[in-house]
């Protein structure tokens, strides 16, 4: 039994998708949130920055005495999530791998559409998993980075994202039959996506998978917690945007986050060994 929260951080209120599924899933699991508001979205940085924001977050949460961390970011998941697990003391989850698994074992036609910032399909980090899984799926990946700016500023119900929607998913309607939204922002936007792409093709949404597999792994190891849940919410930057946003998600009141200034690293402080392959991203 282990009693400590979970952290959970993103760009900005995306991650609260992942926390609402950790909310029904572990429902005695406390959680500690950042979203890094200030440098929102992560999708246009370079691989290095997102790395170094990555190991600051991962500094102030284990200041927080949590017993493990939840990278709710595809960017980040992508091109940080082997940083952080070679230098994390606990356990450090993605996003990445829960939606390529789920996305394989749903698609009929093994075609399957990516989407995710410019940064996350650079990576191909979706796809790479996705072959490994069944070497017969081929993929489809498209940048979307207009996506998370309209998210952001809570325009994800408009007429002109019904129209962006058109321009970024038209060239996928006719030739998948199952999609990942690889970002975690995008499940504001499925309503809508599922509308446009229709019926007959399945929407995966990797925070649930997510959350299944971090109640597997904390029931295996007896280090589920069994006391009534707390929330905490921090961010970098102007907690009452972040409370009006993230609404659709999860209703919070500004008085409920904290705006905090997270501890910089150096370029030098960021020198560790990586695989040959995250040295490429």
């Amino acid at each position: 039994m282990d009693n400590r929260p979970i952290g959970v951080f993103d760009s900005g209120i995306g991650g609260l998708s992942v926390v609402k599924e950790i909310m029904h899933e572990l429902p005695n699991e406390s959680v500690i949130y950042f979203g890094d508001t200030a440098r929102v979205p992560y999708g246009s940085k370079s691989p290095e920055a997102i790395r170094r924001f990555s190991i600051e977050i991962l500094n102030f949460l284990l200041k927080k005495d949590v017993k493990a961390i939840v990278i709710a970011c595809n960017t980040a998941s992508a091109v940080a999530l082997e940083l952080l697990q070679t230098v994390s003391p606990i356990p450090v989850y993605g996003v990445i791998d829960a939606g390529a698994i789920s996305a394989v074992k749903k698609t009929k036609n093994n075609k399957i559409g990516i989407i995710g910032t410019k940064t996350t399909i650079r990576t191909n980090a979706h796809a790479k998993v996705i072959q490994l899984l069944n070497p017969e799926v081929k993929s489809y990946s498209i940048p979307c980075p207009l996506f998370v700016p309209l998210i952001e500023e809570g325009w994800n119900d408009t007429a002109i994202t019904s129209q962006i929607i058109k321009e970024y998913l038209g060239p996928l309607r006719n030739n998948i039959d199952t999609i990942i939204l690889g970002c975690t922002h995008y499940p504001l936007m499925q309503g809508r996506i599922k509308r446009f792409l229709g019926s007959k093709i399945n929407v995966v949404c990797p925070a649930s998978e997510l959350a299944k597999g971090i109640k597997k792994d904390l029931t295996e190891k007896n280090e589920a917690s069994s006391t009534q849940a707390e929330y905490r919410f921090f961010v970098s930057d102007i907690p009452e945007d972040f409370a009006s946003a993230s609404s659709s998600f999860i209703k919070l009141k500004p008085e409920y986050i904290e705006k905090v200034v997270l501890d910089e690293i150096t370029t030098e402080e960021l020198n560790i060994k990586v695989s040959p392959i995250q040295q490429l991203i």
